[in-house]
């Protein structure tokens, strides 16, 4: 039996943290991306609906494929199941600095 790996990323967008899952992450071809593909949500028949899982579900409903910036990138873990894809409020005033990734120039 082949084994199905799933993945929660956790990253920062607009000031709110997205938990997200999926079943396939790569390094992208665009240089300091994340790919990711097959996004992963409950679809299960509940009386109370939280508003944030419904919002990313709305919002990546078509998405084939999404690229996040690496530096956007809280946590990445491979899990036994998927859970449900929230969105949280951030609670720090910090914001992350931004960092330069692109490779240094050389001189000779």
């Amino acid at each position: 039996m082949k084994d199905k790996k799933i993945y929660k990323i956790i990253f920062i967008q607009l000031g709110e943290i997205y938990e997200i899952f999926a079943k396939q992450i790569f390094q992208s071809d665009m240089y300091g991306f994340l790919e990711v593909e097959e996004f992963i949500f409950t679809n299960d028949d509940q009386l109370v609906v939280d508003p944030s899982s419904e919002k990313l579900k709305t919002e990546f409903n078509k998405v084939k494929r999404s690229y996040i910036p690496i530096g956007a990138i809280q946590r990445i873990d491979e899990v036994i199941e998927s859970g449900e894809a929230k969105i949280k409020k951030t609670s720090s005033q910090v914001s992350p600095f931004p960092l330069n990734i692109q490779p240094a120039k050389k001189t000779d």
